[in-house]
């Protein structure tokens, strides 16, 4: 099969064609559809997250249909459509995964890290980590709810019940939870670039009561802020926007390095805390409620073959919406 391969950090894929392999107990083998391109892809290319599988396909918004079943799957059959998110698999032993927490599995793989993702023509997956997905839905549309969807699903969850929501950086994940915040009755401020007029018109048209640069004060306190783009200095500003007792959530796998800053941007209760991942049970719960809502992904559309470009534009902040290759 034909597949982008990362042979080190740092360098450009390589179109290269790789033996996709039989699934082993309990996996599946994947024809895929379409493949999200997502900033997390975007930290395995550049160097930013340690020890990858080497050389590795990246990707993890996959979705396709099941070709070949191993040993031992019955929660899957041959032509069923699914998703394959970021977490791959997980040791389901350790305390975190007792405990419902499999998100912080110190044993957990991810896909497009530490095994072959979704930059390919198929791929194989733990079924148990699929999930089913509309066979009406399109597919290039579908994937940025793999994470994108997913992480922001979890971020917005763990914000807390917020009237009024921030979102620093309005990139694939923002415009999705944009949707989901404003038709469930949430006032929705977007945070972007200073001069991204296109990223602040697709705040505005997804129905966001205001949009702005980053450095900018929302015209009025937040009751919490979700920061999706990796930069640490948005930490202090979304702090000195939240009100007391509001939260900051950083959503992102990777962020540079947050500054200091003074203590009573913290104070009066303010909660700063980090996402890691997703859950099985994130999965379940925001794609069966984004069943029930319109969500409208953009999306930007890409042959497998130019993956280096999609990636570059994402790095140079150019992607409205999201980014997704077409695999099939």
């Amino acid at each position: 099969m034909r597949a982008m391969i990362l042979d080190r950090p740092g360098a450009l894929l390589r179109l290269g064609e790789i033996e996709p392999g039989r699934p082993g107990p309990g996996q599946v083998l994947i024809a895929l559809e379409a493949c999200g391109v997502c900033r997390t892809d975007l930290h395995v290319v550049d160097g930013e997250l340690p020890d990858p599988t080497l050389p590795i396909v990246p990707g993890h918004e996959a979705i396709g249909h099941v070709v070949e079943r191993g040993s031992g799957v019955t929660q899957l059959q041959i032509g069923d459509r699914v998703g394959v998110p970021w977490l791959g698999s997980t040791c389901g032993q350790c305390d975190f995964c007792r405990r419902g927490a499999e998100n912080l599995c110190p044993n957990a793989r991810f896909t497009g890290y530490h095994r072959h993702g979704g930059y390919a023509e198929r791929m194989i997956a733990d079924a148990a980590f699929c999930f089913a997905i509309d066979p009406k839905l399109d597919a290039a549309a579908a994937a940025p709810l793999m994470c994108a969807g997913l992480i922001g699903y979890r971020a917005y969850r763990l914000a807390g019940l917020a009237e009024r929501l921030g979102l620093y950086g309005f990139g694939a994940a923002a415009h999705i939870l944009a949707q989901v915040a404003t038709q469930q009755g949430r006032k929705v401020f977007a945070f972007t670039r200073a001069g991204d007029d296109d990223a602040q018109h697709l705040a505005r048209s997804l129905g966001a009561v205001w949009a702005g640069a980053s450095e900018e004060p929302p015209p009025e306190p937040l009751d919490a802020a979700i920061i999706f783009a990796p930069v640490g200095a948005l930490v202090p500003l979304a702090l000195q926007a939240v009100r007391p007792g509001g939260s900051v959530v950083c959503a992102g796998i990777h962020m540079s390095d947050i500054p200091g800053f003074p203590y009573r941007l913290l104070w009066q209760e303010r909660v700063l805390r980090s996402v890691a991942n997703l859950t099985r049970r994130d999965g379940e719960e925001f794609l069966a409620l984004a069943a029930t809502l319109k969500i409208d992904t953009r999306i930007e559309r890409y042959p497998l073959s130019e993956a280096n470009r999609a990636l570059a534009r994402l790095r140079d902040g150019k992607v409205t919406g999201a980014a997704v290759l077409l695999c099939g």
